[in-house]
């Protein structure tokens, strides 16, 4: 029996992958026959609950005497999971239904009759972070059902359900917080284009626009996270927050691109290899919007899960590394500039200007990408709202300091420069050529 790349593959995935939010899953196994099916991760307080509802369960091969203890439904967390392959790899057992280390939900042997059915609540009050995986011991024998999965904590004294894991529970407070900040920024944003008006670029709107779109996509995923924790189903609200967060992810690299290029405030054109960007990296968009979504609504149980997992990952790269590019292009342009038109100061100033946004926005991206990703791989289950609350925290500072280093400004210091600024700024070129050389 090929069990142990299966296996393998699916403590790659528990380790290293966070799994969608848990909720109210209807899920449809056809003619499949992987030893190991993962489904959601939760987050259980002394309190967890397990629903289990499967339906028309249909096996490949109708033998009387398979042995159904080899198929069943277990709860494991990642350190017990760890342990069983260690237990499979010594030949103490050879199926993890066998083992101490998982919590055996539900048997097959257990179906009475000719039953193609079962309901089960599993009561879980050692607090923890499990997964339920399906697991088919029985070589060459594929598994069809409709699994209706439904896992929650009980809170309170009135023991409401919280269809939220332990560490995410407070993530419709934390996102409907963020919402608030962006349309107070959204509103100063607007005093301040009223008070500079004489000197508003196009770009500026745009810049209103995307915090807007930040704004209202964070509003609706704390109202698509608040139904979710109280019925376990999103009620509609996670269209719209589909639909705002691609819009919002367009118009964010596309405002990067643009801020990039010197569209509107320093040129009102794009030239067309800055055109081509924005024509790839749109598309890329799309398609990682795509990803996001088969990713949040299938969940690890889907053939293809981690396939549209990798594709989300490698598009997301390549549209921050596409955004660098009209940066490096204006930093070039600058520096060739700034020795031929005899206004050295003022393209200095500019090219400073370039290069620090070129490397808040490297800083931006690696934080957003690889330390949140690090935090939620390394933080306890417990506080897994910590790694939302700085990448947002850190997609704010961003926004902040794009917008209070091109902000409009009647007399913006980056042109008003006298003549010993230009001679000093000159020498200062001169410089780096010679060091550069």
């Amino acid at each position: 029996m090929a069990i142990y790349p299966c296996c393998f593959s699916f403590l790659l995935v528990s380790l290293f992958v966070s799994f969608c939010y848990a909720e109210i899953r209807l899920t449809e196994i056809r003619h499949d026959d992987r030893p190991i099916i993962p489904f959601d991760e939760f987050g259980f307080t002394h309190s967890g609950r397990l629903e289990l509802n499967v339906s028309n369960i249909a096996l490949s091969n109708q033998n009387p005497d398979l042995d159904m203890s080899k198929v069943g439904f277990f709860l494991c967390t990642r350190d017990a999971w760890m342990q069983v392959l260690l237990q499979i790899e010594d030949g103490y057992i050879n199926c993890a239904l066998n083992s101490d280390f998982v919590k055996l939900v539900f048997e097959f042997k257990q179906l009475k009759g000719k039953s193609n059915s079962f309901n089960t609540v599993y009561q879980e009050n050692t607090a923890d972070q499990y997964t339920l995986v399906f697991a088919n011991c029985l070589s060459h024998v594929k598994v069809s059902m409709d699994v209706r999965s439904a896992m929650y904590n009980l809170d309170g004294k009135e023991k409401h359900r919280d269809y939220l894991s332990a560490g995410k529970t407070i993530l419709p407070r934390v996102y409907f917080i963020f919402a608030l900040v962006y349309f107070t920024l959204a509103g100063i944003w607007i005093y301040v284009l009223y008070l500079k008006r004489l000197t508003v670029f196009r770009i500026h709107l745009f810049m209103l626009a995307v915090i807007i779109l930040k704004a209202v996509n964070l509003l609706c995923e704390a109202e698509d996270k608040s139904y979710i924790k109280r019925t376990g189903s999103a009620h509609g609200w996670d269209v719209l927050f589909y639909i705002f967060s691609f819009l919002k992810g367009v118009m964010l690299f596309t405002l990067i691109v643009l801020i990039g290029t010197g569209w509107s405030f320093l040129k009102p054109y794009l030239q067309d290899k800055e055109k081509n960007v924005l024509m790839v990296v749109i598309p890329l968009q799309v398609v990682a919007n795509v990803a996001q979504i088969v990713i949040d609504e299938t969940g690890p149980f889907g053939h293809d899960w981690m396939v549209w997992k990798q594709v989300f990952l490698l598009v997301d790269v390549v549209c921050c590394c596409a955004v660098l590019f009209p940066i490096v292009w204006s930093i070039k342009n600058l520096r060739e500039a700034a020795k031929t038109d005899g206004k050295a100061a003022v393209n200095l100033m500019k090219l400073t200007l370039f290069r620090q946004y070129y490397i808040v926005v490297i800083c931006y991206i690696y934080f957003t990408r690889v330390v949140v990703y690090a935090l939620v791989t390394i933080t306890s289950y417990k506080y897994l709202w910590t790694s939302v609350v700085a990448g947002e925290v850190a997609t704010l500072a961003f926004y902040v300091f794009t917008g209070y280093k091109f902000k409009p400004e009647p007399h913006n210091p980056y042109f008003v420069i006298d003549d010993e600024e230009e001679e000093a700024a000159a020498e200062q070129l001169k410089l780096e050529d010679e060091f550069e050389l």
